[in-house]
């Protein structure tokens, strides 16, 4: 597969679409947390994908079990990305979801330090960094109502999330440098979700309620849980993992969370203030920055 040096307007476009699912994929979350207990909803998002990956491999007869030297790597993603989302729901618990953003999004810069060391090819300048910093920014002035000294126990929970943020940074990184980048973007998924379904039988071993009650709407909102977000959005984002640089691929995640504002005003009817037009222009001026065109010679240095 061609590799590219800096996104063109397929993956642009592809990434916006992406982080538009995943902002949104908060309000199903949401929704669903009123019948669905965090932890057992997260396992049963991935189980559902992981059975759909399944069927969708077969008819395509992509081979999801032969040896070629994954193994390893893979159960490594797998094991960092159920962690991952073990570490986000329990954070929650103890911080707030503004708060919490923040330190989750901290991901695009181990992304970005990690690549410039890890992958030659992807070593960021000046303008690179400051574009990160520019999108960083704009979240921070989207969610600054949620920013105030935090307790003893919201720390904890912010660095939970912190730990998070590295998790999913780390497993982007390992997909890019193993033998994961060389092999279908279908088994790469496979690993993982198999790895978070077992969130299924933990979480209602660790004593969570599991499913509560179950309506059309709760329906609704797991079914675009697995389908359009672990399933297909994911698929997506690990084929262009394979084929773009991962650092300017993570920079456009810090839509995802104004992209999840956007949507609990929509459909929750939340507020949300000018500032948070501001914040997008913010981010997108940054999204711009990261992924112009470097000179020759800057990108020689």
């Amino acid at each position: 597969m061609k590799q590219h040096d800096r996104l063109d307007i397929f993956a642009t476009l592809a990434m916006v679409a992406l982080t538009a699912s995943w902002g949104f994929q908060q309000v199903a979350i949401k929704v669903t947390n009123n019948a669905v207990s965090p932890a057992f909803q997260s396992g049963l998002r991935c189980a559902g994908a992981f059975l759909l990956l399944l069927f969708w491999c077969y008819l395509r007869g992509i081979k999801l079990f032969e040896r070629d030297g994954t193994l390893v790597p893979g159960l490594v993603v797998g094991f960092l990305f159920a962690s991952e989302f073990a570490f986000i729901y329990w954070a929650l618990v103890y911080t707030d979801v503004a708060r919490s953003i923040l330190f989750l999004y901290a991901s695009p810069f181990v992304v970005a330090i990690g690549a410039h060391f890890l992958l030659p090819n992807e070593r960021m300048g000046i303008a690179q960094v400051l574009g990160l910093l520019c999108a960083f920014g704009g979240l921070v002035l989207a969610v600054r109502d949620g920013l105030s000294l935090p307790s003893k126990t919201a720390l904890i929970g912010d660095m939970m999330m912190l730990v998070a943020a590295v998790l999913w940074a780390v497993t982007t990184l390992i997909i890019k440098k193993t033998t994961l980048a060389k092999i279908h973007p279908a088994k790469t998924l496979a690993y993982q979700l198999g790895f978070t379904a077992l969130f299924v039988p933990g979480a209602l071993l660790v004593g969570e309620t599991g499913i509560t009650h179950f309506d059309g709407l709760v329906a609704a909102s797991l079914a675009y849980q697995i389908v359009i977000v672990a399933f297909a959005s994911y698929l997506a984002w690990f084929a262009l993992v394979r084929t773009y640089p991962a650092s300017t691929l993570s920079v456009f995640t810090f839509l995802s969370p104004l992209f999840a504002m956007l949507s609990g005003a929509y459909f929750l009817n939340e507020q949300v203030g000018p500032i948070l037009w501001i914040a997008l222009v913010l981010v997108a001026f940054g999204i711009w920055l990261v992924n112009r065109p470097r000179s020759r010679a800057s990108a020689a240095a």
